[in-house]
C-alpha cells in the first residue's frame, strides 16, 4: 500500500521484440533481453504532499517573490509599455529551457529566427519554435487541459514530423543508454498504454486550488517528465506547462518569471531531484523549483535593469518630437532586436519610406547595424540589446 503523499513510481515488466535489421555488437547484443522493465505513474489526482518543512517554506517563499517580481515590471520602463520586457522574459525563459536540452542559439541568431531569416533546421529555428510554444502556453493558460497540452506540443513541433506534433507518442521512450532498446536506460517511461489516462489524472492534480502554487508547479512538471507523453520536446512542453499554471493562478500576470533560467545553472541536481520524486519523495523537486525561482528573478531583474538602462542611452542620443515614430521604434526594439523595414511597417503602421528614414535615422545615431543573413531584404540588428541577452543566458549558465 502507497503511503499518503507518495509520489513513487512501480514497475511492470513488458516484451521487447528486437528490430532483426538492427546491426548490434556483440556487447549490445548480451545487453538486449526479451523482457524490459518501464514505469508506472503513481496516480496524484488527489495526492496531498508530503514535504519537509524546509521545502514547504522555500516554496511559499518563492511563491511571494514570482508575485513581487511581476509587480515591479509594471515601473522599470517609464513611458512605454510594458509588453517589450514581457516578451524578453518569455524569449529568455524559451531559451534557457531549450539549452537544458542542449539545444543552444545566440540571441541575435534566435531574433533572426524568429524573423524567418534563420537556416532551415538551425537550432536557431528550434528555440525559436520553443519560443511559439512557450506564448501558446500562456496564451492557453486559462484552461489546462490535454488538448491544451498537445496543442503546446503542436506549436514547438511544428515542422518536425519524426516527433509527431500534437500527439501523444504511442511506442516506447526512454531516457538515456542507447537508442536501440531500453535495456540499460537511466529511466523507461511508463507504456504508451498509461499515457491518457495518466495526462487526464495530471490535469486533474493541476485544477486543484488546495496545493501550494510552488508545490503544485514543481510535483505536476515532476509527473509530466515522468509520463514522458511525447516521442520529443518532453522537457520543453513540461517546463512551459509551468508558466502555464503560474498565469493560471493568478501569480504572474505582465511577465514569464524565466525559471528554467534558473534551472540551467545547475541541470544535475534537476535530474538528481526528479529521481527522487520517482521514487517517492517530491521535497527535492519543490526546493529545486523554489530555488530556481529566485535564481531566474534575481538574473532577470539585471537584465531588465540592463534593458531600462540601454533605453536611457538611445532616447539621450535621440532628438525628435514625442509623438514621432522612433520612439515607439526604440521600444519595438528591446523585444525584437532585429528589425527589418517591413517590421517596422507591420508593427508600427508606417509607410516604408517612413519605415526606412526611421531606420536611417538609429543606424546614424550607432543604434543599430546592418545585420547579416539570407534574406531579400536588409535586416538589422540593436547589438547592446543582444548583447545584454546573451549576457543573461552566461549568468544563467553560470549559475
Amino acid at each position: 500500500m502507497a503511503r499518503a503523499g507518495d509520489t513513487s513510481i512501480t514497475w511492470e515488466t513488458l516484451p521487447w521484440d528486437r528490430d532483426p535489421r538492427q546491426v548490434l555488437s556483440r556487447s549490445q547484443r548480451a545487453r538486449i533481453t526479451s523482457r524490459y522493465e518501464a514505469a508506472i505513474p503513481r496516480r496524484i489526482a488527489t495526492l496531498a504532499p508530503t514535504i519537509t518543512a524546509d521545502a514547504a517554506a522555500a516554496a511559499d517563499d518563492a511563491r511571494a517573490e514570482i508575485s513581487r517580481f511581476d509587480a515591479e515590471l509594471s515601473t522599470l520602463l517609464p513611458g512605454a509599455e510594458l509588453a517589450p520586457l514581457a516578451s524578453v522574459l518569455l524569449r529568455t525563459e524559451s531559451a534557457s529551457s531549450s539549452q537544458i536540452e542542449d539545444v543552444t542559439a545566440g540571441a541575435r541568431a534566435l531574433a533572426m529566427a524568429e524573423l524567418d531569416l534563420a537556416r532551415p533546421g538551425s537550432n536557431a529555428q528550434l528555440v525559436a519554435a520553443n519560443v511559439e510554444a512557450m506564448r501558446r502556453a500562456v496564451e492557453l493558460a486559462e484552461e489546462i487541459s490535454p488538448a491544451s497540452i498537445l496543442a503546446v506540443h503542436a506549436a514547438l513541433m511544428h515542422g518536425t514530423p519524426t516527433a509527431d506534433p500534437g500527439a501523444f507518442r504511442d511506442q516506447q521512450v526512454w531516457v538515456g543508454g542507447s537508442s536501440v532498446s531500453p535495456h540499460g536506460a537511466s529511466f523507461v517511461a511508463p507504456h504508451h498504454d498509461w499515457v491518457p489516462a495518466a495526462i487526464d489524472d495530471l490535469c486533474a492534480f493541476i485544477g486543484r486550488t488546495d496545493v501550494p502554487l510552488v508545490v503544485q508547479c514543481a510535483i505536476a512538471h515532476a509527473q509530466f517528465e515522468t509520463i514522458h507523453p511525447f516521442v520529443d520536446g518532453n522537457g520543453r512542453v513540461g517546463r512551459a506547462l509551468v508558466h502555464a499554471m503560474l498565469q493560471h493562478s493568478g501569480a504572474t500576470t505582465r511577465a514569464t518569471v524565466p525559471v528554467s533560467a534558473g534551472l540551467l545553472g545547475d541541470t544535475r541536481s534537476y535530474v538528481d531531484a526528479l529521481t527522487a520524486y520517482r521514487e517517492g519523495d517530491a521535497s527535492p523537486i519543490v526546493t529545486r523549483f523554489a530555488d530556481a525561482a529566485f535564481a531566474a528573478i534575481g538574473n532577470g531583474r539585471q537584465l531588465a535593469h540592463d534593458l531600462v538602462e540601454i533605453h536611457e542611452t538611445w532616447t539621450a542620443r535621440i532628438t525628435a518630437r514625442r509623438t514621432a515614430a522612433i520612439w515607439r521604434v526604440l521600444t519595438l526594439l528591446l523585444r525584437q532586436p532585429v528589425i527589418t523595414s517591413a517590421t517596422i511597417q507591420t508593427e508600427i503602421g508606417l509607410s516604408q519610406p517612413a519605415a526606412d528614414a526611421v531606420i536611417a535615422r538609429l543606424r546614424d545615431h550607432d543604434i543599430v547595424s546592418r545585420a547579416s543573413g539570407r534574406q531579400r531584404y536588409v535586416a538589422w540588428v540593436a547589438p547592446e540589446v543582444t548583447s545584454a541577452l546573451d549576457a543573461f543566458g552566461e549568468r544563467a549558465r553560470r549559475g
